[in-house]
């Protein structure tokens, strides 16, 4: 599916999440040809993430990045030879924590987030599209840029700190 189509067809689940759509939909207006490229800092660009459940679909598959050094789901910028939104999301999966083959479950969530300047990139937004997958294996690995991976009880995510977009995706994944 196209990007706009994919963006144009979420559902968003509150009011939240629907700025965030909102916020999404005015990039692509505004900036469709440049939208996903990570060199688009005013307001932000377009990035990939993925919330990854166990095979039993009972935990999700966190890392701690790096620089933001917080838990997470694993993500990140779109590539030129990504195919797909979806297939730039898989592909952050498997660099960072090494999963591969995983079950797609589609697009669930969409975030807005700030991203603090880091070296020569100024402050700016991810526009994060989200997307669920299951897992056929549970051994994680840690790549670059990952200080850890693990995977995360559905129902502990919320101890690891507070994080609204976390929260409302998780709760989604709990009722996939």
């Amino acid at each position: 599916m196209d990007l706009t189509d994919l963006v144009l067809d979420h559902e968003p689940a509150d009011d939240t999440e629907s700025r965030h759509l909102a916020a999404i939909k005015e990039l692509l207006v505004l900036s469709c040809k440049t939208a996903t490229s990570r060199f688009h800092f005013e307001p932000g660009h377009i990035t990939a993430s993925a919330f990854v459940l166990s095979p039993d679909r009972g935990s999700v598959a966190l890392i701690h990045h790096d620089k933001l050094d917080m838990w997470v789901q694993p993500g990140g910028h779109v590539e030129p030879d990504d195919q797909t939104i979806e297939a730039a999301a898989e592909r952050e999966v498997a660099e960072e924590i090494g999963l591969a083959g995983l079950g797609s479950l589609g697009l669930i969530d969409v975030d807005v987030h700030e991203i603090p300047a880091h070296g020569t990139e100024p402050a700016h937004q991810h526009h994060d599209l989200r997307f669920a997958f299951v897992a056929g294996s549970e051994h994680l690995t840690v790549g670059e840029g990952v200080r850890e991976s693990r995977w995360v009880p559905l129902d502990d995510v919320g101890q690891l700190g507070p994080d609204a977009g976390l929260e409302r995706a998780i709760s989604k994944l709990r009722s996939l």
